[in-house]
């Protein structure tokens, strides 16, 4: 018959959990005895019954191999504080070289602002111009390239913009003709009727005063 799998969790039942914690105590005694015998090491284990009982195996003195085991953590308690204080430290003097670099590029950077130079010597004056020069010449060049990348795009635009009027035009434009055409005709009959107008002008010389000339216009108007 296969044995199912025991599932990690407190047996509600007293008498089943009585009879598992015996038979786990005597397999686990008998574990940590041949532990002992096979490999030459040192064991102890304790074990207290859900009662209080107490339950032990000791393959030395029970008292000598609990002193081992305080004095070993102790001793790593030890070197564990030992290496927290020397990592401190560590991290001390690292922050120290952090701030003493610090000091010096905020030094060097005033420097190159053109302040706090009253005491920096020849050498370093000529060193601080050559940087400034070097710097320039940097930032041109990488001006210069930012320019030509925004005049390629326009061009790009432009092409672009072309492109879209072209299609525009070849779209529309033979809706538009047509009315361009029509309009020289409608310019010549407009004009026709100006050239009649003007014909019809009064074209006779009259001498006399301004009235004279009204009552004269009047009497060749009315029906003969």
């Amino acid at each position: 018959m296969v044995r199912g799998k025991t599932q990690m969790k407190r047996i509600e039942n007293a008498t089943s959990r009585q009879v598992t914690f015996s038979k786990r105590r005597n397999g686990l005694l008998k574990k940590a005895f041949e532990l002992s015998v096979l490999c030459d090491a040192e064991v102890a284990l304790i074990i207290f019954s859900p009662s209080g009982k107490l339950y032990e195996f000791a393959s030395a003195s029970m008292h000598g191999t609990i002193a081992r085991y305080q004095k070993h953590m102790k001793d790593v308690r030890g070197n564990e504080k030992v290496a927290a204080e020397q990592d401190l430290q560590l991290i001390k003097q690292e922050t120290a070289n952090l701030m003493k670099k610090m000091e010096i590029l905020e030094a060097s950077k005033r420097k190159l602002l053109g302040e706090d130079i009253g005491s920096c010597a020849f050498e370093e004056l000529q060193q601080l111009e050559s940087q400034l020069d070097r710097s320039v010449t940097k930032i041109r060049a990488q001006k210069n390239r930012v320019f030509k990348e925004q005049i390629q795009q326009l061009k790009e635009k432009g092409k672009l913009l072309a492109a879209e009027h072209a299609r525009l035009s070849g779209k529309y434009g033979s809706q538009v003709q047509p009315q361009n055409r029509s309009s020289p005709q409608n310019e010549d009959a407009g004009s026709e009727e100006d050239y009649s107008q003007v014909s019809e002008v009064e074209t006779d010389l009259f001498i006399g005063l301004p009235e004279s000339r009204t009552k004269h216009v009047h009497a060749q108007q009315e029906p003969r």
